[in-house]
This record gives structure tokens, C-alpha cells and sequence, in this order.
């Protein structure tokens, strides 16, 4: 089989799975299970999952930092498997963990990335000052990094991972921890690297709301495969009607509420969890009042009913059978 893929992707996986041990006389865990995309050149594709659904596992492995058990993955058309030297030239990975040193200057760090990927002394030194002017952070180039807010800090280690232009980008969780405002300003440089940049993103999340303003694509990631792949708009216009959520003041209620609601003329799709029953309806409005009257009439105490129109998370309750906040905490096994 050829070590180069023709398919014209920017980045595809086919049936990738990867299992850890865990200790003798224990299962294995699966940490993917038959993953399988494809992300378009010049895109911002979303790998969006709970913590522990697969989505750092598929990083390492596409960016040749840990092997697959089986299937395959091409990256810039290069062989992950055959050929990891020509991936690593041609992509940069932001992962979770800071990349830079806390006791250097942010010019010095950007420097020395530059050169480790063989840029010349004044090019090197050209290219991070762009670069601290790009991100906004010049005026604290020639401070420590450990002296740096986390937003500031978190632009750098985008900044390195883009030092010496790579075709791909993996950014495996780059706003978590982020205040609302650096989160903002992460958000915009994403979106002008796909758009000025023509540059193919590959964004690990699980930010909904992140996932939907950023991705053209993306894959909610369930238990180390695909649940579920299309844009945003795709996938949340593939559920009819908007969604009916009933808080109710006793868990204990929940699965005989859920019962009655099922019974509503033009309510769907019932689930319960918690003290929570969701519901789909083509009768919005209307049909609020009638299922606070059926469940005050049966002796069930309502604390709040609301209608919204489709979103993430309710694409993910479907195919997941559960919301996104309820999922596994746990963080990935690392390789």
C-alpha cells in the first residue's frame, strides 16, 4: 500500500483504534474503537466529546506522537504510520500542556522553536517578532513567560505551533482555563487562520458552544468512535421540532413524569435523567402549560419548563442517549 494518500484530504483517519492496559487481571481500555473522518484543506474540523471520549488518543496518534493498534491515517498526504518524519515536518500541535518555558522570555521561546525547525538566526528572530505582533503580545516579548497571564501564554504556544508554517494544525483544547475574554480572542485568531491563512485546523474540544462558532465540520466523538459527523447547522436542522425541558423538584418524579409527558399530544422523543425530562414538540408554546397542568394534576412539583430551538447538546443527547454535562469526567488514559 502507497505511504502517500491522493485523496485530496488534509487530513483522513480510517478505522483507527488504540487500547490501553490498565493493570494485570484488568480489561483493557478502548480509547478508540473504529474512528474513522476526513477534513477538507483550509478547514476548521471540531473533534467535540466529553473528556475521555478519544479525542487527545486521535491527536497523538495523527500527530505521531503515539501508534495506533490498527487502521490507518494520512496527514498533508503523508503515511502516519510509513512515513511519521515527512507528518512532523508538515504539521504544528498545540496540546493541552504548555509547550513553552516558563523561564524564558517569550521571544527567546520563539526563537529557539524557530530554529529547532531549521530556520536561520535572523530568520528566526524575524519570524518571532511577526509572530509576537500577530498574537498581540510584543510589549511582554522580552518578559518571562512565567510572569504571563494564561490567555497571553496560551497565544504563544499557538504561536510556536505556527513557527515554521505547517500545513495542519492540531489544537487539542486551546481555550480551556481561558477567561471569556482570551477565550474570545482565541477564538477570532482560529478563524483567521482557516480564513486568511487557508491553513487546516483540526480543534479538539468540549466547549459546545466553541465547536459550533468555530468548526465547518465536526465529529461528536462517543466512546472512541464517531456518533454522529456533519457542519453544525447540518446536524442540529436534522432535529425537528425544539426541545421541551422540564425541571422538576423531585429526581425521585423523573421517570414517572417522563411517562406522563410521552402522553402529551405533539411530544417526542422522551428521556429523563436526574431530576430533568427532555422531550422533543412541533408545539413549542403551547404545549408548555399543558404538561405543567398534567404533572401538577398527577402530584408532581414542576420547578421550571422551557422551550429552546435545537442546539449541540441536543444533538449529543440523541446519539448519545444522555446530555453532554452528564458524561464521564474521567480524563484519557495516556499513552
Amino acid at each position: 500500500m502507497t505511504s502517500t494518500s491522493t485523496s485530496g484530504y488534509a487530513v483522513e483517519a480510517d478505522d483507527l483504534r488504540k487500547a490501553y492496559r490498565t493493570g494485570r487481571g484488568r480489561q483493557p481500555v478502548h480509547a478508540l474503537d473504529g474512528l474513522g473522518f476526513a477534513v477538507e484543506p483550509g478547514t476548521v474540523y471540531g473533534l467535540l466529546g466529553p473528556n475521555g471520549a478519544g479525542k487527545s488518543t486521535t491527536v497523538r496518534i495523527l500527530s505521531t506522537l503515539s501508534r495506533a493498534d490498527s487502521g490507518r491515517a494520512w496527514v498533508a498526504g503523508a503515511d502516519v504510520g510509513a512515513d511519521p518524519d515527512a507528518v512532523r515536518h508538515r504539521i504544528g500541535l498545540v496540546s493541552q500542556r504548555p509547550s513553552s518555558d516558563p523561564m524564558a522570555t517569550g521571544r527567546e521561546n520563539l526563537v529557539l522553536a524557530a530554529r529547532i525547525q531549521g530556520l536561520g538566526r535572523a530568520d528566526a528572530r524575524a519570524r518571532a517578532g511577526r509572530l509576537l505582533d500577530r498574537f498581540g503580545i510584543a510589549d511582554a516579548a522580552d518578559r518571562l513567560v512565567r510572569t504571563w497571564s494564561g490567555g497571553m501564554a496560551r497565544k504563544l504556544d499557538v504561536a510556536i505551533g505556527l513557527v515554521h508554517r505547517p500545513q495542519v494544525l492540531f489544537l487539542d483544547e486551546p481555550t480551556t482555563g481561558l477567561d471569556p475574554e482570551a477565550r474570545a480572542e482565541m477564538w477570532a485568531e482560529v478563524g483567521r487562520l482557516a480564513g486568511d491563512d487557508r491553513m487546516t485546523v483540526l480543534l479538539t474540544t468540549h466547549y459546545l458552544d466553541e465547536a459550533d462558532r468555530l468548526a465547518h465540520r465536526l465529529a461528536i466523538i462517543e466512546s472512541g468512535r464517531v456518533a454522529v459527523e456533519g457542519t453544525p447547522e447540518q446536524l442540529k436542522s436534522e432535529l425537528r421540532g425544539d426541545l421541551l425541558q422540564v425541571e422538576l423538584d423531585l429526581e425521585e418524579s423523573a421517570a414517572r413524569a417522563a411517562g406522563i409527558v410521552g402522553t402529551v399530544a405533539g411530544v417526542t422523543s422522551v428521556l429523563h435523567e436526574g431530576r430533568t425530562v427532555r422531550a422533543r414538540t412541533d408545539a413549542g408554546a403551547r404545549v408548555v402549560p399543558v404538561v405543567v397542568a398534567v404533572l401538577g394534576e398527577a402530584g408532581i412539583e414542576v420547578a421550571s419548563a422551557t422551550v429552546a430551538r435545537p442546539s449541540l447538546e441536543d444533538v449529543y443527547l440523541r446519539h448519545a442517549g444522555r446530555s453532554f454535562e452528564s458524561t464521564d469526567t474521567l480524563e484519557e488514559v495516556s499513552a
